[in-house]
């Protein structure tokens, strides 16, 4: 699937070939980083990742996705650029769509307008970060890119939600 939203000469063994290399020096690092460091794209990166890892899925899955994770109470969505790391904890509206854009408002501090269509993958990330157990959704562009991601929230003890880490280990499709 990751070759549909490859472009370039450099080839799939060797991008692969990098990202393990970059994982083996930081194996539980942030993604977006080792990516830049090894000049790849984060789903390089996801793609190399060690068992669990990482499941991909179309991006014409994205309302199916969706309309999961906003029954799953609060969560933390992050956006992460060069520039920023955003993050927003809260329930995601159900969203609906207008004027090309999926729309989410309501009562919830996450809001805002997502170009849905520029969804390529999902990655369902299942990962070490900083020495614990981290879990989330990862909505990718064409350039491999996340859009955004959700997290399993964790409660005040570190551990993450049981009820969300159980929905997000049954998501299959």
């Amino acid at each position: 699937m990751t070759d549909v939203l490859r472009t370039g000469s450099d080839d799939r063994a060797a991008r692969r070939e990098r990202a393990l290399a970059a994982l083996a020096e930081q194996p539980d690092g942030i993604v977006e980083a080792i990516a830049e460091q090894a000049g790849l794209a984060s789903l390089d990166i996801l793609e190399a990742l060690p068992e669990p890892g990482c499941r991909l899925l179309a991006g014409t899955l994205f309302d199916a996705v969706w309309q999961e994770l906003a029954t799953w109470g609060e969560v933390l969505l992050i956006v992460h650029t060069r520039d920023i790391v955003l993050e927003a904890a809260g329930t995601l509206p159900r969203g609906s769509e207008a004027h090309g854009w999926f729309n989410i408002h309501g009562d919830s501090p996450i809001g805002g307008h997502i170009r849905k269509e520029n969804c390529r993958a999902i990655a369902l990330v299942d990962r070490p970060f900083h020495g614990r157990r981290s879990c989330s959704v990862w909505f990718l562009n064409d350039k491999g890119e996340a859009m955004f991601k959700v997290f399993v929230r964790r409660g005040a003890d570190k551990i993450l939600n049981s009820e969300q880490l159980a929905r997000f280990e049954a998501m299959d499709y």
